[in-house]
């Protein structure tokens, strides 16, 4: 079947994957040649070659091609994909002044809907099979009705994050709307659809976020954080969160890019992870993109793209970045000692690890997700382009892709069982309707804006407000840091 015709039968029937160059990704990172996938109902049923397949199957040749688990992205503002490329030239002050201070707050329900949409189809083209929807802009249990709704359109995997920048956490986690939603729309074991509670810790000793921390406990919920980011969120958060126990192995520490060892060591013994966003660590400050310190200290690491405000929306480009950062700081730490660099340590295998297994494993889905092996659900991913001049030699698979693939060149994907692309189109997905609505957005925006202050929102002046000490405009505290002044 193609997905040119419009019609999806195929995305029920079994599915094999034929002679295929297989990325495993399982604990021994096996790499077969010349093999195949067999897809039965939701999971992976077989990995080898020349495996007989059901009656029925829909046969995909996957011949010269790369065959490897679907990606996972630990951390997405989907909402603000709608935007696409619109804070191309911000800095992290200015991303703060204009979604925290002003504009982010004209965003009604149903713009939320459509960059959330728009986000989801976006992933799945780009092989990314599991998303989590870093979902900071739920002013109202409606706003987070419509991003729920949204995911749920989409056949992908997705995590909604649930989180309100204009609020409190402590105010937003124990309101009666937030209740009313989780105990409405929140299943536990739902592996198709997961939950989190997404904010941020200041520093302010009184540590009003712990009756967030409460609620989160109560309900069983994993906590994902921006942690260490630069004239935000330090070392202070993080002992606040140690010293009352809300340390846990499923915290997801986004970022962490300015903290000491201190911090670092605790995020190790409590067995948490970090999420690395290494194109907008690079691009807006947050601080030094920091898995050569990860490394150091032996914490798990998945991947994130952050936001299409600013970036790409795909983890091919989070990979490479990734690579080129490491490397980038161990060559100039060997140059600081007068010493030279002979061999990388860090591989373009480890980024595809972390890429697939380590977002499995943040998540708490790696018994289910993250490495093609029988009995898992089938999230596969094949990278083929026969149209393409970098799509061959495949010599060194995992260099391939990391540094040589892209989202053009994603050929199929299966989330969960079902062919959601092949062919290089979505299969099933009304891609028309995703950018009706997202026109619809951007015509509120300009119109509620006006046009002068929409354009110049792509290089917005820094008013002269507490957002240069405390980018959290829902809390009067100040570190006294000033880290944001000129």
């Amino acid at each position: 079947m193609s997905a040119s015709d419009g019609q999806t039968p195929a995305t029920h029937r079994p599915v094999v994957f034929r002679n295929g160059l297989v990325l495993t990704m399982d604990d021994a990172h096996t790499v077969l040649p010349g093999a195949d996938v067999l897809v039965v109902g939701e999971r992976i049923a077989e990995v080898g070659t020349d495996l007989e397949a059901p009656d029925g199957a829909l046969e995909i040749d996957a011949s010269g091609g790369i065959l490897m688990p679907g990606m996972i992205d630990t951390h997405r503002h989907m909402w603000q994909t709608a935007m696409r490329g619109y804070g191309a030239d911000w800095t992290l002050t200015q991303y703060f002044v204009w979604y925290y201070l002003e504009s982010g707050k004209l965003f009604r329900p149903e713009d939320v809907y459509a960059g959330n949409r728009l986000a989801a189809i976006e992933s799945i083209d780009a092989g990314v099979t599991t998303t989590v929807d870093w979902s900071h802009g739920l002013q109202t249990p409606q706003h987070a009705d419509a991003a729920l709704d949204a995911l749920e359109s989409v056949p992908g995997r997705f995590v909604l994050a649930y989180g309100n920048i204009q609020q409190g956490p402590w105010e937003w986690a124990t309101s009666a709307g937030f209740r009313d939603f989780v105990e409405r729309r929140v299943h536990a074991g739902d592996d198709m659809l997961g939950f989190q509670m997404a904010f941020d810790v200041t520093g302010d000793p009184a540590f009003p976020e712990k009756a967030a921390f409460e609620v989160a406990r109560e309900l069983g919920v994993p906590v994902t954080t921006h942690a260490g980011v630069w004239g935000a969120t330090n070392d202070d958060g993080i002992r606040l969160m140690y010293d009352n126990g809300f340390m846990t192995p499923s915290t997801v520490y986004v970022h962490a890019a300015t903290l000491t060892d201190d911090s670092y060591h605790r995020i190790a013994a409590t067995g948490g992870s970090v999420s690395v966003s290494t194109e907008s660590e690079q691009s807006a400050g947050q601080g030094y993109p920091p898995t050569w310190q990860l490394r150091h200290h032996d914490i798990p690491v998945s991947l994130s793209m952050d936001t299409s405000v600013w970036w790409s929306g795909d983890l091919f480009s989070a990979m490479r970045t990734t690579l080129g950062a490491d490397r980038s700081r161990e060559h100039l730490e060997a140059h600081g000692r007068q010493e030279t660099v002979t061999h990388c340590h860090l591989r373009a295998e480890n980024v595809i690890d972390w890429a697939t297994r380590g977002g499995s494993r943040a998540l708490g889905l790696d018994d289910a997700v993250g490495s093609l092996v029988p009995g898992k659900k089938a999230d596969v991913v094949l990278i083929k382009n026969e149209h393409s001049p970098a799509m061959f030699p495949i010599l060194n698979p995992y260099g391939h892709v990391a540094f040589q693939a892209q989202r053009g060149d994603v050929h199929s994907v299966v989330i969960n069982g079902r062919l959601v692309k092949h062919e290089h189109r979505l299969v099933g997905v009304d891609l028309a309707k995703a950018r009706t609505d997202v026109e619809r957005t951007i015509e509120y925006l300009v119109e509620s804006m006006g046009p002068d202050a929409w354009a110049k929102g792509m290089n917005p002046d820094i008013p002269e407000t507490k957002v240069l000490d405390n980018p959290y405009t829902y809390t009067a505290w100040d570190a006294g840091s000033a880290q944001w002044k000129h």
